[in-house]
């Protein structure tokens, strides 16, 4: 059986191949069992038995703690120095994670959980309506220095405003074309990095740009990366010691990921790091050596890194391979794709990586952020980082060496050899965040379960595969506390389905279009809906402490010293968790959808909240307010319906929609904007199905009943009213352009 690997260089010169340290074999330390399944459930027959799963067996070179160089972080009283960067956030918010380990903490303790009935808002100001229209998600997380809040919109455009007065001080408009980019989720930023005085800005477009401080004038901007070919840059920039560093999105358009350095003053690029290795680097092996499959490999990356500045090391995840859902054509373990990765931050070069998905097909990736963190396991402190991805595995580390701090096994799984599945997967022991097994289908379903629809069943191109979890942990950050030990994740529960695998499928995507490889359909019959969890889970054990359902969604956490967890919902409340026992201690009501995590920070004495409800183009009600609270704020909250997506009121949603008349031509080209505007990310490129919560096109639709559906939205799903957001003919042209350009002619989606 093949042993758990991951690869660790230590030195300039040196470089190690090697897996995890030996795991306990005791059962104290084995995964919690799932609940067994009813035995009237539909389930396919029992396989052969396998052979145990074998905990990671030593490979390669000893590697110890004690060979690893750690140096002293000197405060040289720079605000944005390493040392200023490492300590919890106070006075400031300086960084998108509160600090250099991304925990998301703060350790101000002026409001919490005695007086946190008293919170409201102060003050609400309106950021001249930008990315508040159809397409845009407003997911920034502010930043705070010396009394002003830094934030972006969707439409990239960046605002400074006074914390006191909530009067902008300066504006930047990005002025992005946006038929220029490709973008796979929505048009968007998670927010904007700032130090040695200025704010840089990554944008949709792959430009990086560096703005004035005091004023918001540009000072530079580079772009080394096409978004024609489908880079853009969505996550914040991190400057650290006089760089600013930045990754890539774009794994659905078949680039091939990578992080960039640059030096903060003048934009020149320090280094690169790609995540798919090519030809003469050390893992290009693990893809095809007859094509150019490496060449579009994906393994993007979504999130801010973090750093640990005693042992010069940057941490990133990344993302799925590409194409996401046809794994025939890149047959191998696709390095360096849904991995953790440690590099040399001076220069860029590989230090270790531990993969988390081999050969991923089911676009499990990794998008939410790593958290470092210093913690007793066994009796002996250790220096651990954490990730938790869409498989819903959760992956603890040293993040010294990349050996796993609690069991991960490498276990065999399911197999579908036209997709080349890999035979094994590094899964974690303990406890889950979310279920990893379907225990029920419908009585409609026809037949028996294939493996009950756990996770790793693999699928082809002509046989729709169902697997639980679907998208479990996607972008929104997790947090962490010193105090309790635990880490806090928003996670989703649902059965995802798919069909992919032509091994004649062409390598590369044609110019513009998507990467994907098949389609998100499963067999009918099989899941429930969606439901949201925050889970809090013990990092030195892998223990979950709590679980709470999460109505209304959950969009990142931070954490704090008085006890709170603050998350955004998509329903428009901002709401305070207590971070013992999860339970809801308080909420606010907003005008939009708080698709993103808030931020907390002292001033003159007050320890303030803020947070934007921006919406998003999976979530709540675009708007463009940016909302500061404190004790005693009398802001009064909006109606329960203000962050519901399209109109707030109006007529019954059962209402016909506006009429067009029958000769009416369709402008097919502005229905395809539409469509690529706030239909493809659900629905698919072709309408085979999109990414999360999106659902394929029926071929059998009508102009109409599609005219229908985007007016009225479908009430108890995720398919919003798009009512009073487009006129009738615009909804003729959406609706023209799916039934005549997308299902005429094509042929059944598998299971259809």
């Amino acid at each position: 059986m093949r042993s758990l690997k991951h690869s660790i260089m230590l030195g300039a010169a040196a470089l190690c191949a090697l897996t995890a340290a030996a795991c306990s074999e005791s059962d104290d330390a084995a995964e919690a069992p799932e609940p067994a399944a009813p035995a009237d459930v539909a389930e396919a027959p029992a396989p052969e038995p396998a052979p145990a799963p074998a905990p990671a067996q030593a490979d390669g070179a000893e590697i110890t703690q004690a060979a690893v160089q750690r140096t002293e972080v000197v405060d040289d009283g720079d605000p944005f120095g390493p040392a200023a960067l490492l300590e919890y956030p106070t006075d400031s918010w300086r960084t998108n994670g509160g600090n250099l380990f991304n925990q998301r903490y703060s350790p101000l303790d002026q409001i919490n959980k005695d007086n946190i009935g008293e919170l409201g808002a102060v003050w609400r100001t309106s950021l001249n309506s930008s990315g508040a229209g159809p397409g845009f998600s407003g997911e920034a997380q502010p930043i705070v220095y010396e009394g002003v809040i830094y934030i972006i919109t969707g439409a990239n455009d960046v605002f400074a405003v006074d914390v006191e007065t909530g009067a902008i001080n300066w504006t930047y408009e990005a002025g992005i074309d946006f038929d220029g980019t490709n973008i796979c989720c929505g048009w968007l930023s998670r927010g904007v990095g700032i130090g040695d005085g200025r704010v840089y800005v990554g944008q949709l477009d792959a430009k990086l740009v560096a703005l004035d401080i005091e004023t918001g004038e540009k000072l530079w901007e580079v772009q080394e990366a096409d978004p024609a070919e489908g880079y853009s840059i969505t996550s914040a920039p991190l400057y650290y010691d006089g760089m600013i560093i930045t990754g890539y999105a774009g794994g659905e358009y078949g680039v091939r990921g990578r992080v960039d350095a640059f030096d903060a003053a003048t934009g020149e690029l320090i280094w690169r790091f790609f995540t798919v290795p090519g030809p003469g680097e050390f893992g290009h092996d693990t893809w095809p050596q007859d094509s150019d499959a490496w060449m579009y490999g994906g393994a993007p990356v979504w999130q801010t890194p973090s750093v640990d500045p005693e042992l010069g090391l940057i941490y990133f995840s990344t993302g799925n391979p590409g194409p996401d859902l046809n794994g025939a054509i890149r047959p191998g373990d696709n390095l360096f794709s849904v991995s953790i990765m440690a590099l040399d931050i001076a220069t860029g070069e590989y230090r270790w990586h531990f993969q988390e998905i081999r050969h991923d097909i089911w676009d499990y990736d990794a998008p939410n952020p790593t958290i470092l963190f210093d913690a007793e396991v066994d009796g002996v402190l250790r220096h651990g980082i954490a990730q938790a991805n869409k498989g819903g595995y959760l992956y603890i580390l040293d993040r010294v060496t990349g050996e796993p701090l609690t069991p991960i096994i490498d276990t065999p799984v399911p197999q579908a050899p036209e997709q080349a599945t890999a035979a094994t997967q590094p899964i974690p022991q303990g406890d889950y965040v979310v279920p990893h097994i379907v225990d029920a289908v419908s009585e409609e379903y026809v037949g028996l379960l294939p493996n009950w629809g756990r996770t790793f069943t693999p699928f082809t191109g002509d046989q729709p595969g169902n697997y639980r979890p679907s998208s479990a942990v996607n972008w929104p950050p997790s947090s962490y506390s010193p105090e309790t030990g635990l880490m806090y994740i928003c996670a989703g529960d649902s059965v995802g389905g798919a069909f992919g695998g032509d091994p004649d499928a062409m390598v590369g995507p044609p110019p513009g279009q998507q990467y994907m490889g098949g389609g998100f359909r499963g067999q009918p019959g099989v899941g429930g809906g969606r439901r949201t969890l925050l889970a809090a889970m013990d990092l030195t054990d892998h223990s979950a402490r709590w679980r709470r359902e999460m109505e209304g969604g959950c969009r990142g956490s931070i954490t704090t010293g008085g006890g709170l967890i603050f998350v955004g919902r998509s329903d428009g409340r901002l709401t305070a968790m207590d971070a013992d026992t999860g339970q809801r201690l308080w909420q606010w009501r907003t005008d939009g959808g708080v698709d993103t995590t808030a931020t907390t920070f002292m001033h003159n004495g007050t320890q303030y909240v803020t947070v934007l409800a921006g919406g998003a183009l999976f979530g709540g009600r675009t708007n463009d307010g940016l909302f500061l609270f404190a004790l005693g704020g009398d802001m009064e909250e909006f109606p329960e319906d203000a962050a519901r997506p399209g109109p707030p009121s109006g007529p019954a949603v059962f209402a016909p929609p506006p009429a067009v008349q029958t000769d009416r031509v369709a402008d097919l080209e502005n229905g395809a904007m539409i469509y690529r505007t706030v239909c493809q990310a659900c629905h698919g490129e072709n309408g085979e199905g999109g990414h999360d919560i999106g659902a394929p096109l029926p071929s059998g639709l009508t102009i109409e009943s599609i005219m229908y559906t985007a007016d009225a939205g479908r009430p108890g799903t995720e398919m919003p009213s798009f009512r009073g957001v487009y006129n009738a003919e615009q909804l003729h042209d959406v609706a023209t352009y799916i039934h005549d350009s997308l299902l005429e002619g094509r042929p059944p989606l598998p299971g259809e």
